[in-house]
């Protein structure tokens, strides 16, 4: 299933409804919306110039071709390389539940069968991190992940249902979670995520489980990654 990715969209909650209409437009009929929230230093908020606030994680499913697309149009159409406007990132899907599902998250969407895509558009110097901890704890992951580099999180709320777990780790977890969501170069990756295991890991109160994904393709990090370097 070389041919399907995630598209993963953050936006500031007043602009998720254009966002979802933009993407519409471009025949990405199904797509689901949930509010989040940023971890990002005041430091870092005033050097991009833009404040804190509320935001919305938008989550489709589209095809290379679709994904090439959108990139151009994110930046042309959407301006998300400036500053508040967003950022967008791909995670390729290796399996998709049958041709009834496949059918349903494309619709509109040309998918190709069994595809390699060979395009250096898709490639992508950045990862995906993610951590899931117990609610509360966001600062003492996200300053783990500071310490190694990060520049900033997006956050949603979760619940835990894997009963498992406290035999394993012979630990009482709470239902209650939070999820961080840390978009970081391929260079910091390791660093990044063994900081949050020794300081936010399972001895931790956070009791965080960190794992990572390929980043395929990026939209809206460019000028966050300008001021980073300067």
């Amino acid at each position: 299933m070389k041919d399907l990715f995630l598209l993963m969209t953050i936006v500031r909650r007043d602009d998720a409804s254009e966002y979802e209409e933009f993407y519409r437009g471009e025949g990405v009929e199904v797509v689901y919306t949930t509010p989040c929230n940023g971890t990002a230093h005041t430091k870092t908020l005033n050097l991009l110039g833009i404040e804190r606030t509320e935001k919305s994680m938008l989550l489709a499913t589209v095809t290379s071709d679709t994904l090439l697309t959108l990139k151009r149009r994110l930046t042309s159409h959407m301006k998300i390389d400036l500053p508040d406007r967003g950022v967008a990132m791909a995670v390729p899907l290796s399996g998709v539940g049958g041709s009834r599902t496949l059918e349903y998250f494309t619709a509109g969407q040309k998918v190709a069968d069994n595809t390699q895509t060979e395009d250096n558009n898709m490639q992508s110097s950045h990862e995906l991190i993610v951590a899931i901890y117990e609610k509360g704890y966001t600062d003492l992951v996200m300053n783990a992940a500071r310490e190694a580099g990060a520049g900033g999180g997006t956050t949603i709320n979760a619940k835990g249902t894997g009963a498992g777990a406290e035999k394993f780790f012979g630990l009482t977890l709470a239902v209650e979670k939070e999820i961080v969501f840390i978009v970081s170069s391929v260079e910091k990756k390791k660093d990044i995520m063994k900081a949050i295991m020794q300081k936010a890991g399972v001895d931790s109160k956070a009791h965080a489980l960190v794992f990572s994904l390929p980043v395929s393709t990026t939209a809206g990090f460019r000028f966050a990654d300008t001021v980073e370097k300067e």
